[in-house]
């Protein structure tokens, strides 16, 4: 069952999307909420869904910074963006921020629910009214972009692995890492070199190139 979660600042566009989104089997809405503030105290209680759907204009915080910040604490949440706006430039502000689609609101029922599918089955999706010049500049957007996840997939990169890379590359020494992650200096020491074997780099300053060139540092 894909668990899900609506964000969206009108009652009415939360209550009909509830409504399509329980027809099918498969799908329960187990929150809805009216802002993105309410959307991360949720989360902090651990009511944690497969999935949010998120307005990207809302009072206070907007769906973008929303998206962002729970991509942050939460990365396997996949999220969708739901749209009035059918431009190019709010489709790559939404995947920088790492949402994992974008759905324009007057998009049908049956693409809605094809996109959410897609999404929780590991695809990226993005309307269809978009158009075919926006899925182009998408594609060549991934091609100089790789997705962080699968760049830590291919690579074999841990998350503590990742820790220490952005440390480096904040210029800190093993001891000085060592002392911010709690770890010993040899752990550290250890991680380093296997940054170095897995990424194929032959230092450190090609290790930090290589994450800033793959989007694993920013």
């Amino acid at each position: 069952m894909i668990q899900l979660m609506l964000v969206d600042d009108h009652h009415l566009v939360r209550n009909g999307f509830r409504l399509i989104l329980e027809s099918q089997k498969d799908i329960a809405v187990s929150d809805d909420v009216e802002s993105a503030e309410g959307a991360l105290d949720l989360l902090a209680k651990n009511n944690l869904p497969d999935m949010i759907l998120t307005d990207l204009k809302m009072e206070k915080m907007d769906g973008i910074t929303f998206i962002g910040r729970t991509k942050e604490k939460y990365p396997q949440i996949k999220i969708l963006a739901l749209s009035m706006l059918n431009d190019i430039q709010t489709v790559f502000e939404v995947l920088r921020a790492g949402g994992d689609g974008y759905l324009v609101k007057d998009s049908s029922a049956d693409e809605m629910i094809f996109g959410i599918r897609q999404i929780i089955n590991g695809e990226k999706y993005l309307s269809v009214s978009l158009g075919l010049s926006c899925i182009e500049n998408y594609r060549l957007y991934m091609e100089n972009n790789p997705d962080k996840g699968f760049i830590m997939t291919k690579y074999d990169l841990s998350e503590r692995e990742l820790a220490v890379l952005e440390l480096i590359s904040e210029g800190y020494t093993n001891a000085e890492i060592a002392d911010r992650i709690f770890l010993s200096k040899r752990t550290v020491e250890g991680h380093r070199q296997r940054l170095i074997e897995k990424t194929r780099t032959r230092n450190t300053a090609e290790l930090v190139r290589f994450g800033f060139h793959n989007m694993l540092l920013h």
